[in-house]
C-alpha cells in the first residue's frame, strides 16, 4: 500500500467513526438560513472560550433548546436566566460575564444586520478577510471563534474554502495525514467544501475524544 493510499484509507475512517463535522454532529445544522448561521456563530464563540468542548457543546444546545435559537430570540432573553443556565451546564466562573457577552453579541447582530449574518456577508461582498474583520467587531468574537465558525460554514460560504483550523492540522500531522490545509483538501477530494469541512470537523472530534488509537487500529499499515 502506498503512502497516498494510507493516508486516504486513514480519512475515510476518521469521517465515518467520527461523522459529518463538528457542528452536525454536536447537533447544530449547518444550514443556509439566519437561525443557523447564529447558532454556528455563539457554538463556535463557546468553544473559542472553553477548552472543555464537551461544556460548550452541552451550553450551547441548552440556549438553543431553550428557544434561543435566533439573534432575535436570544436578545429578548433576560440576562439573569442566561447566566442561570449557563452555570447549569457547568461554565460557572465565568457565567455573568459570559451571558452578558452572549446577549450582547446577539443585540449587535440584531442592530447591525437585523438579525442575519448573510447581510454581513453581503456587506463584505463575500472576501473573506473583511468577513472576519466584521465578525471580530461582534462581541465576544476572537479569531478563534472566527476560525471555528469559517470550517463549519465554509459549505455555504464558499469564498472562505479550504479551510482547516489549527486544532483539526494538528490532529492531521499526528495521524500522518498531512501538515496543510492542501494536504487535506487534496484527501477529501474537496472540490466540494462540504467533504473538507466533514474530514476537518471529524478531526477536532478525534483530538477531543483522543481517539487516535481507534483510528490508527481500524486502518493497520
Amino acid at each position: 500500500m502506498t503512502g497516498i493510499e494510507q493516508k486516504r484509507r486513514l480519512a475515510r475512517a476518521v469521517r465515518s467513526r467520527m461523522g459529518r463535522g463538528f457542528a452536525e454532529e454536536s447537533g447544530f445544522r449547518v444550514i443556509g438560513n439566519p437561525a443557523s448561521l447564529f447558532q454556528i456563530l455563539y457554538l463556535s464563540v463557546l468553544l473559542a472560550s472553553d477548552r472543555n468542548y464537551p461544556r460548550a457543546v452541552r451550553t450551547a444546545r441548552m440556549l438553543r433548546d431553550r428557544g434561543w435559537e435566533s439573534a432575535a430570540a436570544m436578545a429578548g432573553s433576560l440576562h439573569d436566566e442566561r447566566a442561570a443556565l449557563i452555570r447549569t451546564a457547568g461554565r460557572r466562573r465565568d457565567a455573568d460575564r459570559l451571558a452578558a457577552t452572549l446577549g450582547d453579541l446577539a443585540q449587535k447582530i440584531v442592530d447591525r444586520y437585523r438579525g442575519d449574518l448573510r447581510r454581513l456577508r453581503t456587506e463584505a461582498k463575500r472576501d473573506p478577510g473583511r468577513e472576519r474583520e466584521l465578525l471580530k467587531k461582534l462581541p465576544g468574537v476572537t479569531d478563534r471563534a472566527v476560525d471555528n465558525f469559517f470550517q463549519e460554514v465554509q459549505v455555504l460560504w464558499q469564498e472562505v474554502a479550504p479551510f482547516v483550523d489549527r486544532r483539526a492540522l494538528a490532529a492531521a500531522r499526528k495521524l500522518d495525514l498531512g501538515r496543510t490545509v492542501a494536504d487535506l483538501a487534496g484527501l477529501a477530494k474537496a472540490r466540494e467544501s462540504e467533504r473538507l469541512a466533514w474530514l476537518a470537523g471529524a478531526l477536532v472530534r478525534v483530538d477531543v475524544e483522543n481517539r487516535y488509537d481507534e483510528i490508527r487500529a481500524a486502518v493497520p499499515a
